[in-house]
């Protein structure tokens, strides 16, 4: 015989999963070029080293020293050519400086046609996260019906847990929305 149904691990499980989308969209806008240097801006940068394609932080040290300057602290003076042609050809329209083992990389002003570019793409990126999260309010809400026609739960606990479940979602919503307007913010200063 099968457990009974617990809408405290239901619940656990739809959070773990709709924190998993909340996590993937910032780390989506970790990749999306501010006004301001961030480490977390390379961290999509891939460098071709030892014969096999490595993330950037496994073969350099990353840091800001200003508010527009990333510098790039190269392990092994041979793989400094790789890092500036991977930090360079990465697509996010930078033009990394080699000084020894040192790559400065200067955060060029954003125009605003870029600007608006890079908030299309964020609110993109939120949606996209949306959608995930409705998806496992889907799941959950699949769920509470399939233990209902099955007599495991009432009517009445279905409805509650449903609405346990909305409100579940409408909060991951609302976290998603702030995290869209606090990246939007980032992108429109100056």
């Amino acid at each position: 015989m099968a457990a009974a149904p617990d809408l405290t691990e239901l619940k656990q499980d739809l959070t773990r999963r709709m924190d998993g989308a909340l996590d993937a969209l910032k780390r989506e806008f970790g990749g999306l070029r501010t006004g301001r240097a961030s480490p977390a801006l390379l961290d999509p940068v891939k460098v071709e080293a030892y014969g096999s394609m490595m993330p950037l932080n496994q073969v350099a040290t990353v840091a800001v020293s200003e508010a527009r300057m990333i510098t790039v602290q190269v392990w092994d003076r041979s793989m400094i050519n790789s890092v500036v042609a991977a930090i360079r050809d990465c697509g996010l329209g930078l033009n990394p400086q080699p000084d020894g083992q040192l790559v400065r990389v200067p955060l060029p002003i954003l125009t605003e046609e870029r600007r608006n570019e890079l908030a299309k793409t964020a609110a993109k990126y939120a949606e996209s996260a949306r959608i995930a999260v409705r998806g496992v309010r889907r799941d959950g809400m699949e769920q509470i019906k399939a233990w209902e026609k099955k007599h495991d739960i009432s009517e009445d606990d279905e409805r509650d847990w449903s609405e346990e479940v909305q409100k579940l979602t409408d909060g991951y919503i609302k976290k998603l929305d702030e995290s869209l307007a606090e990246k939007e913010k980032d992108i429109r200063q100056v």
